[in-house]
């Protein structure tokens, strides 16, 4: 039996990122980039106006104030978006707005709210140091700058960033294609009421949703029956993906066929892990593609597809992190007991004082599916004897790449 290291390197090895495209810079949001984003200019293009005010010439306003003020002729305006065609002479100021560039002859700006102004003339109230409220070239940015390395992912703020340097389209790295397939006699369909002795299948949906947010493009094959031929044929429909992830049926039971057809048409590598939950998982190529097969269990299928299944997606778009951050918290509950397997244990994240604390999220058995939701962290219970107790340190894999805050 594997461990989860062992486990985690020998899929990771099976993968590496895939081909880019282009896509328009609005598009690109969740998206992670292919190529480094360089600047071709430099930010701020030009030298401009950080206050709306007087563009003006340093000497011309030195020993201004309330009490001795200087007063200049009012020679012009310029606005943000245009160019003042003429030169700041002596003794002249120019009416500017913020954002508009500096005119020449000027290398100062005194904002409005120091000065006193009337027809064709303006009255200075304070000094204007040379380059007082003005933004230079290249403040923000520089020309050959990397904005936005490759392997990032693309939000809010990069799209800004890539935005103003004129980035558009960006070069991205092909979505994933993960095809998703729960197998079982006892599932019912989203939407169809469960017959005596069926449940209703869960696994599909999370999968779907969590191979979305890792930044994939599921697609759902829906579900296999207890049949070695309809699993072959459902199978067959995932050919062309670049992964497949399925839900069941790699265990020991007498209808446990992933891994028997993974036997017959493939190859596996192992079917087993050193965890808990999700000991039954296997790994291997069917017809050249990946399969992934998660226990049924459904919070043994979600912990494996985040020790897992998240990473393999991330290799694929070739993110510059492909696994989850770990952090040191303090365990606040009952004790658990470690023992010859590591033990994911679904927990929630606070902070008390500048430390963070978790407490997990009720009982924790792999069919607890309620357990998942409101889970920020895994704590990781490392394998041997004896007991994590509360008040200890505990390493936990988040969930979230950012911290989550804060309890209901």
């Amino acid at each position: 039996m594997l461990t989860v290291e062992e486990a985690r390197e020998r899929i990771l090895a099976r993968f590496s990122r895939l081909n880019a495209e282009d896509v328009p810079l609005p598009a690109a949001v969740g998206r992670v980039l292919a190529m480094d984003a360089v600047a071709g200019e430099s930010l701020p293009r030009f030298t401009n106006s950080a206050m709306d005010g007087y563009a003006v010439r340093s000497e011309d306003a030195r020993g201004a104030s309330a009490e001795a003020p200087r007063h200049l002729r009012l020679a012009g305006e310029v606005p943000a978006g245009r160019v003042y065609e003429g030169t700041v002479e002596p003794g002249e100021a120019v009416r500017i707005l913020t954002g508009a560039p500096l005119p020449d002859g000027a290398d100062a700006v005194l904002q409005q709210e120091l000065t006193e102004t009337g027809a064709g003339w303006v009255r200075l109230l304070a000094e204007a140091p040379a380059g007082n409220n003005l933004r230079y070239p290249g403040e923000d940015v520089r020309e050959g700058d990397v904005l936005v390395p490759a392997g990032a992912e693309v939000g809010p703020a990069e799209i800004a960033l890539l935005a103003s340097a004129g980035i558009h389209p960006v070069r991205v790295t092909r979505r994933p294609r993960v095809a998703i397939l729960s197998t079982g006699d006892e599932l019912a369909p989203l939407g169809e009421t469960p017959r005596p002795g069926q449940i209703r299948e869960s696994n599909g949906p999370y999968l779907i949703a969590a191979v979305a947010r890792a930044g994939a493009e599921p697609v759902p094959l829906g579900i296999a029956r207890d049949r070695a031929e309809e699993l072959r044929a459902k199978l067959e429909q995932a050919r062309e993906a670049d992964l497949i992830l399925t839900s069941g049926g790699v265990s020991v039971g007498d209808y446990d066929l992933v891994k028997q057809i993974l036997t017959e048409q493939g190859d596996i590598t192992f079917w087993r892990v050193r965890m808990r939950p999700g000991k039954p998982v296997a790994f291997g190529t069917l017809s050249g593609t990946p399969l992934l097969g998660l226990p049924g269990n459904p919070v043994s299928a979600a912990v494996t597809f985040e020790l897992f299944g998240r990473p393999a997606i991330r290799t694929m778009l070739g993110c510059r992190q492909t696994e989850r951050p770990v952090v040191e918290v303090v365990l606040d509950g009952q004790n658990i007991a470690r023992g010859d397997r590591r033990h994911f244990v679904r927990a929630r994240l606070d902070s008390r004082n500048g430390t963070l604390v978790a407490m997990p999220t009720g009982d924790q058995g792999s069919h607890i599916i309620s357990s998942l939701r409101g889970a920020t962290a895994l704590l990781v219970i490392l394998e041997g004897e004896g007991q994590v107790c509360a008040g200890d340190h505990v390493p936990a894999l988040l969930l979230n790449d950012a911290l989550p805050w804060g309890m209901e």
